[in-house]
């Protein structure tokens, strides 16, 4: 009898010594991951976001003025007028690319439709182009680049007088519009650039409002510019987050 309770006990022994050494290999959950932090607002602006504005000066043309019969104006002139604009862009490496908002003044029209400089009327544009540079390299702080533009041009004409044309008010409409540009831009602190260049904009066709004897287009309008510009880097306002 003494021999079988040896024997309990030892098997009981046993089998506790053999739960504690497959509790001691059973795996150690891992502890509960920890949320991973958001990145600075540094690392996600700091690739080349830019703020920009512009100003300019430009010599507008547009092709014909005619009636809606097909009659064309002659002796047809154009006044100057000024331009400004803002925007945001990005510049990686060697490429840069940004969305403008160009408002131009109104330039004056003179033709002649019976007796010379009978007609005349202003037209005025404002246009949102979506650009794309191709910077050409830099010397000495200096950095020449190419570019061109697409978007949407709203052309407006205004103070429409032609003989036969009585009681002609505003009228408006959005056009397709493309520039092409090029100039150099300065590095004149680590994140500031002045840019002076020079674009080719084209804002498509205005009309005047009708009458009953009609309206007037105005063909293809464009303007050669001479332009102004200032380019901040927002890494700036990063610095530090």
């Amino acid at each position: 009898m003494s021999q079988l309770r040896g024997f309990a006990a030892a098997v009981a022994i046993a089998t506790l010594c053999v739960s504690v050494a497959r509790a001691a290999d059973m795996p150690q959950l891992p502890p509960p991951l920890e949320p991973l932090p958001a990145p600075p607002l540094r690392e996600i602006f700091t690739t080349g976001w830019y703020l920009r504005g512009d100003v300019g000066y430009r010599w507008p043309s547009l092709r014909s003025a005619s009636t809606f019969t097909g009659a064309t104006l002659t002796n047809s002139s154009v006044g100057k007028d000024y331009t400004a604009s803002a925007g945001i862009g990005m510049k990686s490496s060697w490429f840069r690319s940004d969305i403008m908002v160009d408002y131009a003044t109104p330039f004056k029209y003179t033709g002649t439709f019976l007796t010379p400089g009978d007609t005349t009327a202003k037209i005025q544009s404002t246009d949102v182009l979506l650009n794309a540079y191709a910077d050409l390299g830099t010397w000495s702080r200096l950095t020449p680049y190419v570019g061109g533009g697409l978007g949407a041009a709203y052309v407006q004409t205004t103070d429409v007088i032609s003989p036969g044309f009585t009681g002609l008010g505003s009228a408006s409409r959005w056009n397709f519009a493309w520039a092409l540009m090029g100039g150099v831009g300065w590095a004149v602190a680590p994140n500031f650039v002045v840019d002076v260049g020079y674009r080719y904009l084209n804002v498509g066709d205005a009309k005047s409002d009708s009458s009953s004897a009609g309206n007037l287009t105005f063909k293809n309008i464009a303007s050669h510019e001479v332009r102004l510009g200032l380019r901040w880097s927002m890494d700036d306002l990063f610095d530090g987050r």
